[in-house]
């Protein structure tokens, strides 16, 4: 059986050709909030590695200067962000006179409130594939009732029909349908994959602040405490996409 997009497309009235407008909208968006999240999280994967191989042996000696340096040129990597974040606030109010650990109490709350911004950021665009996943079905079933009607009004039209009046009609009231179910159900899938994705990222970060500020409490540790080598032969950069400046410090970023 062959379908001819084009024929359908002439023969469908305004109201059903809204419809497959609005779906096609929907699609359109939905992937584009797809690219872009899924290079979001490669790129970030990238960046963070890179910077936790700088980062950790001078964090790890209280080298806190260098590190926020480090960390204001690593865009795009959100545990350089993290650690920009906590290790400022931290050194601000110990040079104000606080003691370590209430100086770490400051910079526990500035990364949770740095968290939370990083988590929308993170999650931007999202709603349009949650949006999409649930409604989808439903535009595509508005289209078919449009379609059926307008299969009823040429019945009403030609004072009867058979399968050659409303044939066409009904096909393409059908075919609808199906666009609304094509559009919802792989939105619905991906959504749920880069929920996952950047829910693990999340939790990676949130790991990270915690452990940024036991370091920063603790005080710092010796120099080899944290070795680039380690990033990777402990296997803390996993093919997940986990990133741990470990062994020590433990700023962990799951990409």
């Amino acid at each position: 059986m062959e379908l001819d997009i084009f024929h359908l497309w002439a023969s469908m009235n305004n109201l059903v050709r809204g419809v497959v407008v609005v779906l096609t909208i929907q699609a359109v968006a939905c992937t584009m909030v797809v690219i872009d999240r899924l290079i979001l999280l490669a790129l970030a994967k990238r960046k963070t590695k890179a910077f936790a191989r700088e980062a950790g042996p001078k964090l790890a000696a209280g080298e806190y200067d260098e590190v926020v340096a480090l960390a204001k040129e690593a865009k795009g990597a959100h545990l350089a962000e993290l650690i920009e974040t906590g290790v400022s606030v931290f050194t601000k109010r110990h040079d104000q006179g606080h003691s370590r650990a209430k100086a770490a109490e400051f910079a526990g709350r500035a990364l949770e409130r740095r968290g939370e911004q990083l988590a929308e950021s993170l999650n931007r665009g999202m709603n349009i594939l949650a949006s999409t996943g649930s409604t989808a079905p439903f535009v595509g079933l508005l289209g078919t009732v449009l379609g059926i009607l307008n299969a009823f009004t040429l019945i009403s039209s030609e004072g009867g029909g058979g399968i050659g009046t409303i044939g066409a009609a009904i096909g393409e009231a059908l075919v609808v349908t199906g666009y609304g179910l094509m559009v919802a159900i792989p939105s619905v899938l991906i959504f749920n994959y880069l929920s996952g994705k950047i829910g693990k990222y999340e939790a990676g970060l949130a790991n990270a602040g915690s452990e940024i500020i036991d370091s920063l409490e603790a005080g710092a540790l010796p120099r080899d405490a944290v070795r680039a080598e380690s990033l990777e032969e402990s296997g803390s950069l996993k093919e997940s996409g986990e990133t741990v400046l470990q062994p020590h410090v433990g700023a962990t970023a799951a990409a």
